[in-house]
């Protein structure tokens, strides 16, 4: 059964009292809910009631999740978008939804389920069709895949690690602050289904990309992600572009995966922001 937390169940109970528009934020793999508090100030701000929930069982801190990085393990695509899809259909307005890496990916689900007024999915993991699979995404994701057994764990990534796969386009003492600052253990499950959806016609990393009711999507890509290279997230925008709901593909110049939690956020921010305003 999909429940959601306290913490977010008062969340729900003050966005609908609010009567705002909510802004829903999905995070990835290797980040907790904080990572987009920055962003939520700054959408409370223009008028919106901001909600950020996590995965199921997300520790609250960074300090408890690699304290206890077991509670990451075994958490499936669906599992995650069934828990996001809980929350917002107890939002008595329908919401925007902003995701990035994996979140962007289950943003598109749950746009695809219909329960998005608008959509912003940045950096997405790739879907069931999306087929360029670039050198850096393989590495990217090597720390996980290289080990079938890690399916079945939680997968903490060391700094060199994450220093290709999010923090290559800044310097290295930004780096290191990200990589204290956010990184986390994460799930082994999606980089598993992911890797495996386009051979799986069962997959659950797959999106409806073509309900009516799916609303606009902007996609926006930083051009120099290693994780999600360009021509991952071109190829998603493709398929998307079929809906005949607004489609959008932005390339944020001389950025990496870390676009949405380093100096340069406020910029990507204020794009998603521009795209939410125009529809909500």
């Amino acid at each position: 059964m999909t429940t959601i937390t306290e913490h977010e169940e008062q969340r729900v109970d003050k966005a609908n009292a609010s009567g705002r528009t909510p802004v829903v934020f999905v995070h990835g793999l290797w980040l907790l809910p904080s990572s987009w508090d920055r962003w939520a100030t700054v959408f409370e701000e223009a008028g919106y009631t901001a909600l950020t929930p996590g995965w199921p069982d997300d520790p609250e801190t960074v300090e408890e999740a690699k304290a206890h990085p077991e509670v990451f393990a075994h958490k499936s695509v669906k599992q995650v978008a069934d828990h996001f899809d809980y929350l917002i259909r107890r939002l008595t307005k329908k919401p925007a939804v902003i995701g990035h890496s994996f979140g962007g990916l289950l943003t598109q689900i749950l746009a695809g389920r219909g329960l998005a007024a608008a959509s912003v999915a940045i950096d997405p993991a790739p879907f069931r069709g999306v087929l360029p699979l670039p050198i850096s995404a393989l590495k990217s994701a090597s720390p996980v895949l290289a080990n079938p057994a890690n399916r079945n764990r939680a997968v903490p990534l060391t700094y060199e690690q994450f220093r290709f796969a999010f923090a290559n386009a800044v310097d290295e003492e930004e780096a290191k602050q990200l990589y204290e600052t956010f990184a986390v253990p994460a799930s082994g499950v999606p980089l598993f289904q992911a890797a495996a959806a386009n051979f799986n016609p069962w997959t659950e990393a797959k999106v409806d990309t073509k309900n009516p009711d799916r609303g606009p999507l902007l996609i926006i890509d930083g051009e120099k992600d290693h994780t999600v290279p360009w021509a991952i997230a071109n190829a998603s925008y493709k398929k998307q572009q079929r809906n005949d709901a607004v489609t959008e593909i932005v390339k944020v110049p001389n950025r990496g995966h870390s676009l949405t939690i380093d100096s340069g956020w406020r910029e990507v921010a204020d794009q998603a922001m521009g795209f939410v305003k125009r529809f909500v």
